[in-house]
């Protein structure tokens, strides 16, 4: 479901809602309701949003893996906001190292991945255990490359099937200083670069932000 944005501009974030998909061991469903509605008669309108700090489009920080990793409040700004590039995987399970060598990847690219996920994914109101993440030799990969920040068009870059991947492709980018930008909203972007603009919620000490993110076209 993409939200308008103004002409030529993409935005990527997946918007909250009630009956949105969850990750299988979220220990509690995403909330939001109206405390009070004018509509109703009350004075003013108000929402209660109750959530993990993982839902939706969100930036993962080191602390989310890492023991005294930096946090959200910690995250310099050049992390979510500069040029970007989207690269369209084929492959149809994983992110792999062979498919990665053909984009000539250079230090210091913001690199966003859209797969097959899109929209499937983030539009299912269940999780959908068959998605496309990433290999763990195509984390190391990346890390070698230089890259600042990855995104992916699913709630996590990892398989919650794998009990190596899921950790092990976190720990590689987040040790590195990588931010993780994880279920962007990519089905409608088509390969090719663009401007990011993306700023987490700044939670104190936060191991991770939901965020808003856009992109818009360089030319």
């Amino acid at each position: 479901m993409a939200v308008k944005a103004p002409k030529g501009w993409y935005d990527i974030t997946v918007p909250l809602k009630q009956g949105m998909s969850q990750f299988p061991t979220d220990p509690a469903p995403f909330k939001v309701y109206r405390m009070s509605d004018v509509a109703l008669g009350a004075k003013v309108t108000m929402s209660f949003i109750e959530m993990i700090s993982h839902t939706g489009t969100h930036i993962d920080a080191p602390l989310h893996f890492i023991p005294g990793g930096s946090t959200i409040s910690d995250m310099p700004l050049t992390a979510t906001i500069g040029p970007a590039r989207v690269i369209e995987i084929k492959d149809k399970q994983k992110i792999k190292v062979a498919e990665l060598e053909k984009h000539n990847i250079k230090k210091g690219e913001r690199l966003l991945f859209k797969t097959r996920n899109s929209p499937l994914t983030y539009e299912s109101e269940k999780f959908v255990e068959d998605y496309v993440y990433f290999d763990i030799p195509a984390a190391e990969y990346l890390v070698k490359k230089g890259v600042i920040l990855v995104g992916l068009d699913n709630i996590t870059i990892g398989h919650f099937k794998e009990p190596e991947n899921l950790p092990k492709t976190h720990r590689i980018f987040l040790e590195a200083g990588v931010y993780i930008l994880e279920d962007c909203a990519l089905g409608h972007v088509p390969p090719g670069e663009y401007e990011l603009l993306c700023l987490p919620l700044l939670m104190y000490h936060g191991d991770a932000g939901p965020c808003r993110a856009i992109l818009r076209p360089l030319k």
